[in-house]
C-alpha cells in the first residue's frame, strides 16, 4: 500500500469523503478538458454530493440501524453498502438503505460497491471449494476488510467496449475492446501480479471513486481465458485513463433554479481505458488462468441478481420522489386526487408501479438463501429479476404519469430568468398562480422540479438507466425463465390428468423424464418447518421514523 491510501478513520463522513478523494491524482478529462483536481471539479459535485450522503445517513442516529451493520468476518459495525449480506434480514435491511439515500439523491450509486463486494466473496468460495484450498477466500477477505476499515467506494468496471458484438471477444479485430491480461506473474516494485490492458465502457461515478473493481461482464469460454479476469486498481493507477460525462446538470443556472435537483445530485459515467496497467496479486481475485475462466459465468450471474435486487431499492426511491412530486403538483394546481377520480387514479397507478417492484425486492429477500460456497445470503433470482423488469419497462409510465397529473405547465413554463425580470415577474405571479394557498413560488418551483426529474436531460438519463443499468429487459427475461420453476407446474397438471406424478409422490401412468427440457426447472416449494425465517436470524430493523411508506 502507497502512503496515499492510508486508511482514514473507520465510517468517514461526506466532508471525509470529500478530503479522502484529494488523496488520488486520477488521468481524468471532462468536456474534452483534463481534471486538475477531482475533488474540487464543478462537473463531477453533483455526483460527490450523492455518495458523500451515504457517509453521512450512516453517522445519523436515526438510520444507522439500517446503514451499518456488523460485518460477521471481522466483528466491526461497517457501512451497510460495503456488507456481505448473511441472512433475509440483511437484504432486506439492504433494500430499504438504498430505497433510503436514493430518496434523497435519485441515485446514490455506492450501492454498486455493496453488489460487487457480496459477487466476489462468491466467486472466490467457488474457485477455493473446486481446487481444494482457502487462498482467493482469504485474499478476498483481507481486501474486503481493508475496503470497509478504510469505508471505501468502489467502481464496478464491469461493461466493456464489447466492439463487434456478434464475435466473443478472442475473435475481436481490436483486442483492446475487452479489458484482458496481457502478461502474469509481472514483477514490479518487488510485488508480483499481472498487467491488463483495454476498455470499460460504462462505469458509474468513476472520477470519484477511491479503487475501480474490474469484472467480465459475460461468461468466457476457453478461447477467452485471457479476458476472464476479476481485480482492484486503484483509480490512480499508472496507465489508467478515465474519459467522463458530468454528474447530473451542474451550474445551469444554479442560482435561478433551472435544475432544481441535477445541479444539486447526479451521476457521472466514464470510459475507463486501461494501458498496461499493473495489478499486484493481491488485489487479484482471478485472471483466467488455471481454470478459473471457467467460473467467469458464474460471477455475471451473482453480481447481476445482487445488483438487480438493488436497483429495485433505487428506483423505489425514485418513485418517491415522484408520488410526493405529482401530489404537490395536483395541489397546486387546484386539485384534490382524492375527489378527483381521473387523477386519483393516475396517482394509484404510479403508487402501484412503484411499489409492485419493490415488493417484488421484500419477496426476494425474503426467499433469499445463502450461497453454498460462501454462505453470503443471495436475494431469489426469480423475484429480482421481475423487479427489475417492472421497473425498467415502467420507467416510462411513471414519467407519462407525472406528466399528466402536473399538466403541461412545467415545459412550457416561462424560463427562470423571468422570475427576476422587473417588466414580468409581477404579473406572470399573478396569473400563473392557481390554488390561492399555494403561493405562486412553490408551483413553479415543483412544476420545474418535476421537469427537471422526467422531461429535460436528466429525466431522459432516468429513463435510459433505469431501462438499461444491470442488464438488458432481454437478459432479465433469460434469467426469469432460466430459474423459474416451470417444471413444477408441468408436474402439477400431469398429476392432474393422471399422467405425471401420482398426489402421493409415486411414478403415476407416465414417470418424470429428467431429461425433458421443460420440466428441467423444478422447486418442491418455498416454504418449510421454520417458516421463512431461520430461528434466531436476524430480521430487519425497526426505524423510529419509517424510510419507505410504512406506519
Amino acid at each position: 500500500m502507497t502512503a496515499h491510501t492510508a486508511p482514514p478513520p473507520s465510517l468517514m463522513s461526506g466532508i471525509d469523503f470529500r478530503e479522502s478523494l484529494r488523496r488520488f491524482k486520477p488521468q481524468v478529462f471532462v468536456d474534452g478538458r483534463k481534471v486538475d483536481s477531482v475533488a474540487d471539479e464543478r462537473a463531477f459535485q453533483p455526483g460527490i454530493n450523492a455518495i458523500a450522503l451515504t457517509y453521512d445517513y450512516a453517522l445519523k442516529p436515526q438510520y444507522a440501524p439500517i446503514m451499518t451493520a456488523v460485518q460477521h468476518t471481522s466483528g466491526k459495525r461497517v457501512n451497510r453498502l460495503t456488507h456481505i449480506n448473511a441472512s433475509s434480514g440483511d437484504l432486506l435491511n439492504k433494500l430499504e438503505a438504498v430505497r433510503l439515500v436514493c430518496q434523497e439523491t435519485g441515485c446514490a450509486q455506492r450501492y454498486l460497491t455493496h453488489d460487487a463486494l457480496n459477487a466476489i466473496g462468491q466467486v472466490s468460495a467457488r474457485i477455493d471449494d473446486a481446487r481444494g484450498t482457502t487462498d482467493l477466500t482469504d485474499r478476498f477477505t483481507h481486501y474486503l476488510h481493508r475496503v470497509q476499515d478504510q469505508d471505501l467506494t468502489l467502481g464496478i468496471a464491469m461493461t466493456d467496449a464489447k466492439g463487434d458484438r456478434s464475435k466473443r471477444p478472442h475473435q475481436q479485430a481490436n483486442v483492446d475492446t475487452y479489458v484482458h491480461v496481457v502478461e502474469r506473474n509481472a514483477l514490479q516494485n518487488g510485488q508480483r501480479g499481472i498487467v491488463i490492458s483495454g476498455t470499460k465502457a460504462i462505469v458509474t461515478g468513476a472520477p470519484y471513486m477511491h479503487e475501480l473493481m474490474v469484472m467480465p461482464c459475460r461468461n468466457m469460454g476457453k478461447e477467452d481465458a485471457d479476458f476472464a479476469v476479476c481485480c482492484a486498481v486503484p483509480i490512480d493507477a499508472p496507465g489508467l485513463t478515465i474519459v467522463a460525462r458530468p454528474a447530473g446538470r451542474p451550474g445551469e443556472k444554479l442560482e435561478h433554479g433551472a435544475a432544481l435537483f441535477s445541479s444539486k445530485y447526479g451521476q457521472s459515467t466514464a470510459v475507463c481505458m486501461f494501458d498496461k496497467v499493473f495489478v499486484p496479486y493481491d488485489n487479484v481475485f482471478y485472471d483466467g488462468s488455471n481454470g478459473t475462466w471457467e467460473h467467469s459465468g458464474h460471477l455475471t450471474y451473482s453480481y447481476a441478481t445482487h445488483h438487480r435486487h438493488t436497483c429495485i431499492g433505487a428506483r423505489a426511491g425514485f418513485g418517491d420522489l415522484l408520488i410526493g412530486a405529482g401530489a404537490l403538483m395536483c395541489e397546486a394546481n387546484g386539485f384534490d386526487p382524492g375527489k378527483e377520480t381521473h387523477l386519483r387514479e393516475q396517482m394509484v397507478e404510479l403508487i402501484t408501479i412503484t411499489e409492485s417492484f419493490f415488493a417484488c425486492g421484500v419477496a426476494a429477500s425474503v426467499y433469499g438463501k445463502a450461497d453454498e460456497h460462501s454462505k453470503t445470503f443471495m436475494p431469489d433470482p426469480v423475484f429480482s429479476n421481475i423487479g427489475k423488469l417492472l421497473l425498467a419497462t415502467k420507467i416510462y409510465d411513471m414519467h407519462r404519469i407525472a406528466h399528466y397529473v402536473s399538466g403541461g405547465l412545467i415545459v412550457t413554463l416561462p424560463g427562470p430568468d423571468e422570475d427576476h425580470n422587473p417588466e414580468t415577474a409581477a404579473r406572470l405571479s399573478e396569473v400563473l398562480r392557481a390554488n390561492p394557498d399555494v403561493p405562486y413560488e412553490q408551483r413553479i418551483q415543483t412544476a420545474r422540479f418535476i421537469e427537471d426529474l422526467t422531461a429535460g436531460y436528466q429525466g431522459g438519463w432516468y429513463s435510459v438507466i433505469s431501462l438499461h443499468g444491470g442488464g438488458s429487459p432481454e437478459a432479465m427475461k433469460q434469467e426469469i425463465y432460466r430459474n423459474y420453476p416451470v417444471g413444477s407446474k408441468v408436474e402439477l397438471v400431469e398429476r392432474i390428468l393422471e399422467r405425471g406424478i401420482a398426489a402421493d409422490g409415486s411414478a403415476a401412468a407416465a414417470p418424470h423424464d429428467p431429461a425433458r427440457a421443460i420440466t428441467k426447472v423444478r422447486q418442491p416449494g418455498k416454504c418449510c418447518d421454520t417458516g421463512c425465517t431461520v430461528p434466531g436470524q436476524a430480521v430487519m430493523v425497526d426505524l423510529p421514523q419509517p424510510v419507505a411508506f410504512k406506519q
